[in-house]
């Protein structure tokens, strides 16, 4: 059964969370997709996953450029399991779709963005009278993160 993590940003923006919750899922050795139905996102995350940190770096590609499959961390669109990926990360509002498949769905939204701060409440809903284990997570004063209720 899936997970439902939502990630709710209120200190730090997705450009700052989003590299350091995947550099955890890589040293475990796990594949993810990263989906925005905003292509500026994607092109942005493609040239920032690289430079990030001065001492580290994201391997990744985009669904839409060569070898998808082979790609740790997969950039894309769509919510499809182009790199046999165990973990979703939903940005800008983008739908999961079925949840079925993936271990973990990780819901990402900033504080500032009304619309996909309202998808997300959305989401949280449809998913209330489910099985499917939800769980939300704010940043405590320190920048960790923290599971709420």
């Amino acid at each position: 059964m899936p997970e439902l993590w939502f990630y709710h940003l209120e200190r730090t923006r997705i450009d700052d969370a989003l590299p350091e919750l995947l550099l955890k899922l890589q040293s475990r050795g796990g594949r993810a997709v990263v989906t925005s139905p905003e292509e500026g996102r994607l092109a942005h995350l493609d040239q920032h996953l690289w430079t990030f940190r001065d001492d580290s770096f994201l391997p990744h590609g985009l669904a839409s450029g060569p070898l998808p499959e082979d790609q740790p961390i997969l950039l894309s669109e769509t919510a499809d399991k182009l790199n046999q990926a165990s973990m979703l990360f939903c940005l800008d509002g983008a739908d999961p779709g079925e949840l079925d498949g993936w271990e973990r769905v990780v819901v990402m939204f900033e504080a500032s963005d009304e619309t996909t701060l309202a998808k997300a409440r959305a989401l949280w809903s449809r998913y209330k009278e489910s099985d499917i284990l939800r769980s939300y997570w704010k940043q405590n004063e320190q920048g960790r993160w923290e599971k709420q209720g």
